[in-house]
């Protein structure tokens, strides 16, 4: 397979684990990484990994012509313009989510993208963990016939602080978004409506931008299916990742990953380690793998895993989630595509 020559913009904490990623891969060359406040200590940190260009400019990345392929890590309101700057100047594309916080821009970046002729990767990484792949698989092998009832519980260690939060997007958009796409990948089926209730009992900090920090969203998909998902900011006792589908022949469920399987018996209690506390531990591998078969869909010239349209399917999962908070009734995403202006 030929090499991929890789630039990375964004140089966050996210942006440092795609980086040493792409180092670890066989054939993949990392030519350059851009940051707005790139510094001497970003220098020293690619110097050590052998990344020969550091620029505060994006666009010496995406046009240097040595350059094949174009990480998006960096902040969500830069994510559209880039891929759309990317696409033009033929570079394939591996962009976090969200593309962005508004429909139409997503649409149009999604379009460019596809108009070009390039790849567009969305940085869903759960689809890549060991346990949710099998549960996608027996359902689609169908294992357990037809889905009813897709569960998913999605809780983070810890609130992030008030500076996160401010530009976050909020609970949908930034937290729940990921299990929006979990949701429609388990199922086989694109959401139809929406219907979400929030509150917030972790931090008043929330309240003071218009957010929540716990939910319940309940979802009907095209396939006849139901969803419920609940989220919160704070579960004390660990990163809490589980789903279940259940369907007329029996369920698949992934319970949460834990440091060890060791179940410990006294006489005085039974217990075991608390589950992984930090979504770099739980998606390490996952990280790992969705970065392999992207620059694998270069190389190949096969179709992505995770493309625009699921990135745009769980952005307006995420917006019907938002206005449905907000209005205390069900959502259905046709209606948020008429406010959005968008024909899909």
């Amino acid at each position: 397979m030929n090499s991929v020559k890789v630039g990375v913009i964004g140089a966050g904490r996210i942006g440092k684990i795609h980086a040493a990623n792409l180092l670890r891969l066989p054939r993949v060359k990392m030519i350059g990484i851009a940051d707005l406040y790139a510094n001497e200590a970003l220098q020293d940190w690619a110097d050590e990994r052998g990344i020969p260009h550091v620029t505060k400019d994006n666009m010496e990345i995406i046009h240097n012509p040595e350059i094949d392929a174009i990480f998006i890590c960096s902040i969500t309101d830069t994510h559209g313009p880039l891929i759309m700057e990317a696409a033009r100047a033929g570079k394939h594309i591996f962009c976090e989510k969200p593309v962005s916080m508004d429909i139409a821009q997503t649409q149009k970046a999604v379009d460019t993208a596809r108009e070009c002729g390039v790849k567009l990767q969305i940085g869903f990484n759960r689809r890549f963990d060991h346990n949710f792949k099998r549960i996608q698989a027996g359902v689609q092998a169908g294992e357990i016939g037809t889905p009813h009832i897709v569960k998913i519980t999605s809780r983070d260690p810890n609130p992030p602080d008030e500076g996160y939060i401010k530009g976050s997007g909020g609970i949908f958009m930034d937290m729940a978004i990921h299990d929006f796409d979990m949701a429609r990948f388990v199922c086989g089926s694109d959401v139809e409506e929406v219907f979400a209730i929030g509150t917030v009992l972790v931090n008043p900090v929330f309240a003071q931008y218009e957010d929540v920090d716990t939910a319940i969203i309940t979802l009907k998909f095209a396939n006849g299916a139901i969803g419920v998902i609940d989220n919160s900011r704070q579960a004390v006792y660990g990163y809490d990742q589980r789903v279940e589908v259940f369907g007329s022949k029996g369920s698949l469920a992934a319970n949460n990953d834990f440091p060890n399987t060791v179940e410990i018996s006294t006489a005085d209690k039974i217990y075991r380690d608390k589950p992984l506390n930090f979504f770099l531990e739980r998606y390490n591998e996952a990280y790992i793998e969705e970065t392999q078969l992207f620059i694998e869909s270069i190389q190949r010239n096969t179709d992505v895993k995770v493309n625009g349209n699921d990135g745009l399917q769980a952005e307006l999962i995420a917006k019907a989630a938002q206005l449905s908070c907000r209005l205390g009734k069900p959502v259905k995403l046709k209606d948020v595509i008429a406010l959005s202006q968008v024909t899909l």
